[in-house]
């Protein structure tokens, strides 16, 4: 499967720069699957606005490949999405593993009829590049691909502007995920493509949680042979954008209007450091990031789309004064969320008619 099958209008969706959210899992008291919830959770994300939905991602729990989850999971939210709107929305699927564990996971993904693979490549920490490239190939052959960055707080490998460029020359690349949480790794993304030629084809989005309406006003210009080239980053799959998702929506417009403007308001600005605040609580900065899934998942427990904070690792809970981080930036910046909006349709999301 190549990029250039999909639908006209997909494509279109991706290269404007949408809001993707990174969605959760639902779970029961029990620790088991919760279709219901899941599929509500789809019907929010598509009724706030977002462009697609990524799942099977590490906002999902990577744990769910342990449980025989990763298909019946994949295959409620393809459902729930052809079942609740014509929207030309994205569907992302979370790949992982080694080589061969990440083309079964293609396989799946694409019989579900997701369009892209989100490859993350934590099985390669110990790995030299020319083995990454050679894995990264091995799946773009099977589906299109969004690169990841990911953090290595979080499990992430480091991976260099020279390994960026390499990757941005593989063919059914579409897009990449910048989320080192590093403005100079952020660079190197950015300069790889560049480098390759690659900035037509390859979409970039933000998953920089910490710093995402920067990401998404700056002119990030770089060299190639000795001539400045421009790229933006235009949209963002993010599990901070699995929350509050509407007023994600609305934020992203008003940095496209921004850019489009060519001036950029204080005011924006200065949404870029509450943003940033509001995600040190939801993602537990202050404790390396121990309870960022739950943290996602206390606001959705709170807004009543999930019924509690479970994740599939006990372990997986929120830390100590992480709820009251959490209503605190909730109180300070009430424009960053919707739970109005939320409370208005929760009863038609959670209703169990539909696919």
């Amino acid at each position: 499967m190549q990029w250039t099958d999909w639908p006209g209008e997909v494509l279109k969706t991706l290269r404007k720069g949408v809001v993707i959210p990174a969605s959760p899992l639902a779970l029961d008291q029990n620790r088991q699957f919760d279709p219901r919830r899941q599929r509500a959770l789809a019907r929010y994300y598509m009724d706030a606005g977002s462009g697609g939905i990524a799942i099977g991602v590490h906002t999902t729990q990577f744990e769910i490949r342990n449980v025989g989850l990763y298909e019946p999971v994949l295959e409620t939210v393809a459902g729930a999405m052809a079942a609740w709107t014509d929207r030309p929305l994205l569907k992302i699927a979370g790949i992982i593993g080694t080589t061969k564990a990440a083309i079964r996971e293609a396989h799946i993904s694409r019989s579900l009829g997701y369009h892209a693979g989100l490859l993350n490549l934590a099985a390669f920490r110990d790995a030299g590049e020319d083995e990454i490239i050679a894995h990264c190939r091995a799946i773009a052959s099977e589906i299109p691909l969004i690169g990841f960055y990911m953090q290595t707080a979080v499990g992430g490998v480091y991976l260099s502007a020279r390994f960026w460029h390499r990757f941005a020359e593989i063919e059914n690349v579409v897009a990449i995920k910048i989320a080192p949480f590093n403005r100079y790794q952020t660079l190197d993304v950015i300069r790889g493509v560049v480098a390759a030629g690659a900035e037509d084809r390859i979409s970039l989005y933000t998953g920089n949680d910490d710093h995402i309406v920067a990401d998404l006003v700056t002119p990030f210009t770089v060299s190639r042979r000795g001539e400045m080239v421009m790229v933006r980053i235009v949209g963002g799959l993010l599990g901070h954008w699995s929350v509050w998702t509407k007023a994600a929506v609305e934020l992203l417009e008003k940095c496209h209007q921004t850019v489009g403007r060519g001036h950029i308001d204080d005011d924006l600005l200065a949404l870029d450091s509450q943003v940033t605040d509001a995600n040190a609580a939801l993602f537990d900065v202050e404790n390396d990031f121990a309870g960022c899934i739950a943290g996602v998942h206390e606001v959705l427990r709170h807004q009543g789309l999930l019924e509690g904070t479970w994740c599939l690792n006990p372990s997986e809970t929120l830390s100590p004064g992480q709820k009251e981080k959490l209503a605190r930036v909730c109180a300070d910046y009430p424009h960053l969320i919707d739970d109005r909006f939320v409370a208005e349709n929760l009863t038609r999301w959670l209703d169990t008619g539909g696919s």
